[in-house]
């Protein structure tokens, strides 16, 4: 067993434990770590019939949960409200603990729900997916959607506890394992190509547990560094400006976020080329293409530069870019929209 990665946030250190067999000790875990009055559980459909009562039936305290339906288009305010409505019903109070269980979109909801309610209740997150193990459980952003855009409410608010366990990944569909890999694919372009090397070998989830450990030891270490993404935790949007553009053309559902990314990575790549730079697309579209995933951006390039002017990345006259010089370095690039304009116009 690895010992625990450390982040401390603004709020408290983060612990976060990676191992396989890890779901069936979360109890104990938790147990060591929290001493609530009640736990609140909240997780989605998808995940409950799979995990919920095993989680459940580990915990040596009351319990409650709320089950939220699946999907990236329920990611709004008003699941939100359900969710403060059932803790509230249930008794929960400052002292007690919510555990987010389940892939991305039920963590940024749950910690967006247990930073705010009482002005903020402890978290644990369980993520049973890859993409939210390697990266949206761990470094403390929280948020829903609104019509205008992916993520523009929310509050950066870390867990106490994140409990990481690759076993339980093996009951993923294909194509969810693949959505993880894009962002898998981000952390070795932007900070360490040796994860493009593992990824690139025919029997790379066999690896699954080293590659997230260094997928999540660089956010870690980025986060530590900059916790608000003011600066250097800019460089974890590889890719998605683009994706989360094509994500809202696509109301949340033509998309998945990884597939958006996916596309959004090739699309920056492309990018960086038009600005002078190496072009990288031929080493990135074959890799995408090995772990099932989408290199096409499909949308009409007038609106796809319309909708990511709505994106939290733009400042002012500029839109921040990350563009990747070689494997294993990436940069954050300023670019004047009306510049980005033209460039956008020619992907």
């Amino acid at each position: 067993m690895r010992e625990p990665l450390t982040l401390q946030g603004g709020n408290g250190l983060s612990e976060i434990y990676i191992e396989s067999g890890l779901f069936d000790r979360a109890g104990v875990v938790i147990g060591q770590a929290f001493s609530p009055s009640r736990i609140h559980i909240v997780t989605d459909s998808n995940v409950a019939p799979l995990y919920l009562a095993r989680l459940e039936s580990q915990l040596a305290f009351p319990v409650s949960h709320t089950i939220i339906p699946a999907g990236e288009e329920h990611k709004h305010l008003a699941t939100v409200e359900d969710i403060y409505h059932d803790m509230l019903a249930a008794g929960i109070t400052r002292k007690d603990l919510v555990v987010a269980l389940g892939g991305g979109v039920v963590g940024d909801i749950t910690g967006f729900a247990a930073a705010t309610l009482l002005r903020g209740v402890s978290l644990c997150q369980i993520p049973t997916t890859l993409l939210a193990q390697v990266d949206s459980s761990v470094g403390g952003k929280t948020g829903v959607d609104l019509p205008e855009g992916k993520n523009l409410v929310g509050a950066f608010y870390q867990p106490r506890l994140v409990l990481i366990d690759p076993k339980v990944l093996s009951s993923l569909p294909d194509s969810t394992f693949a959505d993880g890999m894009a962002e898998v694919i981000k952390y070795g372009y932007i900070a360490n190509k040796t994860i493009l090397s593992l990824v690139a070998q025919p029997n790379y989830r066999d690896n699954i547990e080293q590659i997230i450990y260094e997928c999540v030891k660089i956010k870690r270490d980025v986060v530590a560094i900059d916790e608000h993404d003011t600066g250097l935790r800019m460089i974890l949007n590889f890719g998605h400006t683009i994706g989360h553009a094509a994500e809202k053309l696509g109301n949340y559902t033509a998309l998945t976020h990884g597939q958006a990314v996916a596309i959004g990575m090739a699309a920056a790549m492309r990018l960086s080329a038009l600005l002078g730079n190496a072009d990288l697309t031929a080493s990135l579209l074959p890799l995408l293409d090995h772990v099932g995933l989408p290199s096409t951006l499909a949308y009409d390039r007038e609106a796809i530069f319309d909708a990511l002017l709505a994106d939290k990345k733009k400042f002012g006259g500029t839109v921040n870019f990350i563009l990747v010089r070689e494997a294993g370095r990436a940069e954050i690039t300023p670019i004047e929209t009306d510049r980005l304009h033209a460039y956008i116009l020619k992907l």
